[in-house]
């Protein structure tokens, strides 16, 4: 299972007077990571480059900002995909100390700074939520709530209709076999099942 990150954390590395300042840190798409490289900019207005990686839900990313080709952003995400991560950005800014590093000494130094970020980072498991629902009868609507409740559903939305239950939520697709099997029996062929933009159809 893909692995992200509970928090970001930071790394600094002094390379022939040029300063490397990585961070690794969760992210769920690629329009946050733009939101917190945007930021990481604003907090540093005098650095010469600010390049990133992201590997998040199929989407991914490897940006040089300045850097010669291949020299940073390609890097930094090969150091995330080996790890397994998913759901993960790595910045790295850089304070340019008027030392040449050569090709070969910019692929260290951003390798560097995203794995040693890393190093400290605690690594959790990446889930994949599904957006599902399904329509009930009234008289189940209470231990239908208890139930998504106990298997961690979450943006539990729901329509009172003049006869069923409509109900939509997210799902952690791990947990969804044993959630499905539970509310069948409960429902007893009564329960209508539909996946976000489908018609229902019977569990």
């Amino acid at each position: 299972m893909p692995l992200s990150l509970s928090a970001a954390v930071h790394s600094e590395l002094l390379i022939q007077k040029s300063r490397f300042l990585g961070c690794v840190e969760p992210v769920t798409d690629r329009r946050e990571a733009q939101v917190r490289v945007a930021a990481r900019w604003a907090e540093h207005p005098g650095a010469s480059h600010v390049c990133w990686a992201l590997l998040a839900g199929g989407q991914s990313a490897a940006v040089d900002d300045g850097e010669p080709g291949g020299t940073a952003g390609r890097p930094m995400l090969e150091v995330l995909r080996h790890q397994d991560l998913d759901g993960v950005l790595a910045t790295v800014v850089r304070y340019y100390g008027g030392v040449k590093l050569g090709a070969g000494g910019l692929v260290r130094a951003y390798t560097d700074a995203v794995a040693q970020a890393l190093l400290r980072a605690v690594k959790v498991p990446r889930l994949r939520w599904l957006p599902l629902g399904c329509s009930l009868p009234y008289a189940l609507e209470g231990r239908l709530r208890r139930e998504l409740a106990a298997a961690g559903a979450r943006g539990l939305q729901v329509q009172h209709g003049s006869v069923m239950v409509d109900c939509r939520f997210e799902l952690p697709d791990e947990r969804l076999p044993a959630l499905r099997a539970q509310l069948d029996a409960l429902g007893q062929g009564r329960l209508l099942w539909h996946a976000e933009g489908e018609p229902p159809v019977h569990g």
